[in-house]
């Protein structure tokens, strides 16, 4: 068996490598050319870019594509540029919109992952005749008893299991992340020994397409009316104070209310059909108890037959908490061990047991019924 798991020498291995310019996926890429795969360098266009020239450490941006060419060049490996534009803005940007527009906080890095890099860049890949599809995530694909696993990366600073939650198992069989068993520090390490271009290239810290660091201009050049202004209404439904658009909030906000209180208030609902933003003390973001939609089950079986002790993350820089999952009609109950704050729907709710990944979905809005 080769590195990749493979009854053949990586010679005769062909892998996808998908370069998004930045020094994780370069150094993907390099690991692979190293270890003697044939390699194919693929970085997606996304969206115009000419928007983002300039935008240092933006994943996808113009000078990014540039950057993975260069890397190209330096390993001596074949790369492509495939334009994804429609795709990305029908799958990606169109969905980021809407889930604002829909009074919740979109993830676009899940969306861009279960769709445009995971469905159809996996799909080119396997057009090439490639054994595997390498990235440069940090998560860690290990072979369990019932197949192919997802765990958290060793370097759990820079772990990105939680983005990586709606993989399905066919993609996990067919995905690697050579990244996974080291730490950010190693991989610059790397990156440095293979004289790579980008070896210091700054993290990528914002959303790929929002260039000027305001999404709500998207979304609403996107859906005319998207910042209506509105009422801030506070626990009760008392007007106290005006909001110039839904979009620009999210639950557990605090900045940006613009209203004088006794007391600091946050952001504990937004109610997109009123276009109110409700308003309240810390406490009343408190919660121990919500819904989860679209799962997608990587554990054994289809699914747990009955309640599950899990330990689940519901911010992708939050701790896990203790919590016990229980499958209903197309949705779960979460029940925390612990109330947490600021559950904001339209976020993802990961399982895990220990360091695996059990699966996980989105978080739905209050309906008002008892869990």
């Amino acid at each position: 068996m080769n590195s990749l798991g493979f009854d053949k020498s990586p010679a005769d291995t062909r892998v996808v490598v998908a370069m998004s310019g930045g020094v994780d996926s370069s150094t993907a890429a390099a690991l692979m050319t190293e270890q003697g795969y044939e390699v194919i360098g693929v970085t997606l266009r996304l969206y115009d870019h000419g928007q983002a020239v300039g935008k240092k450490g933006a994943c996808c941006a113009g000078q990014d594509i540039f950057d993975a060419r260069r890397v190209a060049d330096t390993l001596g490996i074949s790369h492509y540029v495939l334009d994804y534009e429609d795709r990305f803005r029908e799958q990606v940007i169109e969905d980021f919109a809407d889930t604002y527009l829909a009074g919740e906080t979109p993830i676009p890095c899940v969306r861009c992952n279960q769709t445009v890099k995971f469905r159809d860049l996996l799909g080119k890949a396997r057009e090439l005749g490639a054994a595997a599809l390498v990235t440069g995530h940090y998560a860690r694909r290990v072979l369990g008893g019932g197949g192919p696993e997802l765990h958290r990366a060793l370097d759990d600073a820079k772990d990105q299991s939680y983005f990586l939650f709606a993989t399905t198992r066919e993609q996990l069989n067919y995905l690697r992340f050579p990244l996974g068993e080291i730490d950010k520090s190693e991989t610059r390490a790397h990156a440095e020994r293979f004289s790579l271009p980008v070896a210091k290239k700054p993290e990528s810290q914002d959303i790929c397409f929002v260039a000027n660091g305001s999404y709500a201009d998207i979304v609403e050049k996107l859906r005319p009316g998207a910042a209506d202004p509105g009422d801030v209404v506070d626990l009760d439904g008392n007007v106290i104070g005006q909001h110039q658009g839904i979009i620009r909030f999210t639950v557990g906000q605090r900045r940006g209310l613009g209203i004088a209180a006794p007391e600091p208030l946050y952001v504990v609902r937004v109610e997109p059909d009123s276009r109110r933003v409700v308003a309240g003390p810390k406490e009343a973001l408190l919660k121990d108890r919500f819904r989860v939609g679209a799962i997608n089950w990587l554990g054994d079986g289809d699914g747990p037959a009955g309640d599950l002790e899990v330990t689940v993350k519901i911010r992708s820089a939050a701790a896990p908490v203790a919590a016990m999952i229980r499958i209903a009609e197309n949705e779960t109950e979460v029940h925390l061990r612990r109330a947490e704050a600021a559950i904001a729907p339209g976020q993802a709710c990961v399982f895990y047991d220990q360091d695996r990944v059990l699966g996980g979905g989105w978080i739905r809005r209050d309906d008002g019924r008892p869990l």
